[in-house]
């Protein structure tokens, strides 16, 4: 009888400890006040609307200044840790990403504000504010995920917007901007030393005084506040002082909003950047730091296997590792002239493919089981010296460029991705029209690729690694398509296209295959927007 009650003691403590960490959790030590001794204090208001529907604030926010908090009501999930997990990742590296990761426990029981703090200098302890790109090429399109299609048409329907939010300004600042339209955005500051962050932010009072002045510059009765009741104390009191009404959601409804889906964000998310595939919530950390050590003799394992086994071999050992890869042909025929098939029985074959990775003209060698020669426009040194295949580097010089194609033709089957970089959302970037004046038999390659857990291409990190990142994956995937062949050179000749008209051809077959929609957009504009530069400083490590 005494084992079975001291059994029922400890069991009964463990679940209370159990249910105080993670209630602490859901419900920081600034949530438990009650919200009822606020609403007791401004009882003579009428401004206070709890449990609102959104259908009904909807009605109400036509035409007018919307203040709203971001991670109170834009967001289905208020939890900022797998957004600093982001941050502690990509900008500090995978050792910060694990302090981060260990010291959960603390951020949790801490309370909001302290745990915000931790979070904060773990994060950004030290990165140099320059080089701080995570805000715009990374965390927009996690934060665009988690966006409710519910919220957003109410934010459609106001007039000014405002965001106001804990989290720093560089980290949110990009996000609601660029791809939401927000009017303004008020986030914490963060102190800098010497061109680096020091890992601490500037007070809240600032935040405050920056709405007092945007509600001095509204006409009286025109700003509405929405926020959550699970916002803590001061966002509270926030609203309450500067806007004329304020409306409160509850959690519960938030989780049953819609996520917003790709074709309805305000501006469409082309580029983005960083290693991770997925959202870095607790458990998928967890996942994640198990499976590193694994995901580093697996990779190296593949890699051994593609380098060195021929075709034969290492394509069966490859999928039995963990690969997914798929192929499917389609006749060769060509749209051209009758009088240019004749030709194509003994002329080499210029394969050409979109790109979603470096090991694209790879993958195309295993699907063909032969050797090909791939030609890109730049590629690290690294990587060119691993390469199973024959790389060539193109020198970005039209008539050049057009000799080396040539002469490499005239020596056996070509490959080459004519946008000149990666592109990993259902995008094809602008084809350079070089390969159309090349060939009478172009062969378009549809290309794929599939991961779960690691990125394989970067704009702003070690090309080097990507191969291998993408290795990394527990179960990567590819799928190459072989269409329908284009003669390119006879139609350019007897004049009836134009090589831009083939390459646009080209693209838009591509285009069809795989679902992706076409796009004039370059390799330029996508550095521009992911590293600030022309992506051609360096052609050693840019790809």
């Amino acid at each position: 009888m005494c084992p079975t009650i001291k059994f029922s003691f400890f069991k009964t403590l463990f679940f209370f400890f159990i249910r105080t960490v993670f209630g602490q959790f859901r419900n920081p030590k600034a949530l438990h006040r009650s919200v009822s001794n606020l609403h007791a204090t401004h009882s003579g208001s009428s401004k206070y609307q709890k449990y609102t529907s959104l259908v009904h604030i909807s009605d109400q926010v036509s035409e007018r200044t919307l203040i709203f908090n971001v991670e109170g009501f834009l967001l289905k999930s208020s939890s900022l840790f797998p957004y600093f997990m982001l941050v502690a990742f990509e900008a500090g590296g995978l050792i910060r990403a694990f302090l981060l990761f260990i010291l959960y426990p603390l951020i949790c029981l801490a309370g909001e504000e302290m745990g915000l703090k931790i979070m904060v200098m773990v994060s950004f302890f030290w990165v140099k504010k320059d080089n701080f790109r995570v805000g715009r090429a990374v965390l927009p399109k996690f934060f665009l995920e988690n966006v409710g299609l519910e919220i957003f048409e109410v934010l459609k329907k106001g007039g000014k917007t405002v965001a106001v939010s804990n989290m720093p300004q560089v980290m949110i600042d990009s996000f609601l901007r660029d791809y939401l339209d927000i009017d303004l955005v008020v986030g914490r500051e963060l102190k800098v030393f010497c061109g680096y962050f020091v890992g601490l932010m500037e007070d809240k009072k600032k935040n405050i005084l920056v709405l007092q002045e945007i509600i001095k510059q509204e006409n009286s009765g025109d700003v509405i506040g929405i926020s959550s009741l699970n916002s803590s104390l001061d966002h509270y009191k926030l609203f309450l002082q500067q806007c004329n009404e304020v409306y409160l959601v509850r959690s519960t409804d938030k989780r049953s909003w819609q996520h917003l889906s790709r074709d309805k964000y305000p501006k469409p998310l082309i580029f983005h950047d960083g290693r991770l595939a997925f959202r870095p919530a607790l458990s998928d950390c967890l996942a994640m730091f198990m499976w590193f050590p694994f995901g580093l003799v697996v990779a190296i394992i593949r890699s051994f296997v593609a380098l060195t086994l021929p075709f034969e071999i290492s394509t069966p050992t490859l999928i039995f590792s963990g690969l997914r890869f798929t192929v499917i042909t389609k006749p060769k025929t060509s749209r051209s002239f009758q009088n240019s098939r004749d030709c194509q029985k003994t002329e080499r074959t210029l394969y050409v493919c979109n790109h979603r990775t470096l090991l694209d003209p790879l993958y195309l060698s295993f699907a063909l089981k032969k050797n090909l020669t791939a030609v890109t426009y730049s590629l690290s040194r690294m990587s060119e010296i691993l390469a199973p295949i024959k790389t060539v580097r193109m020198t970005r010089n039209r008539d050049q460029d057009a000799k080396l194609v040539k002469s490499l033709l005239n020596q056996g089957d070509l490959v080459i991705c004519p946008e000149g970089t990666t592109c990993r959302e259902p995008y094809l970037l602008r084809f350079s029209p070089l390969f159309a004046e090349m060939s009478d038999n172009i062969i378009p390659v549809a290309s794929n690729s599939h991961v779960t857990m690691f990125y394989g291409t970067t704009a702003g990190g070690l090309k080097c690694l990507d191969p291998f990142f993408f290795l990394m994956n527990p179960s990567p995937g590819y799928t190459m398509q072989l269409l329908e062949g284009v003669s390119g050179l006879s139609m350019c000749q007897d004049g009836n296209e134009s090589r831009f008209d083939v390459a646009n051809y080209v693209q838009s077959e591509l285009g069809k295959a795989l679902g992706f929609e076409c796009t004039k957009l370059t390799r330029r504009d996508k550095y521009q927007i992911l590293a600030g530069n022309d992506g051609i400083a360096c052609t050693s490590s840019k790809s």
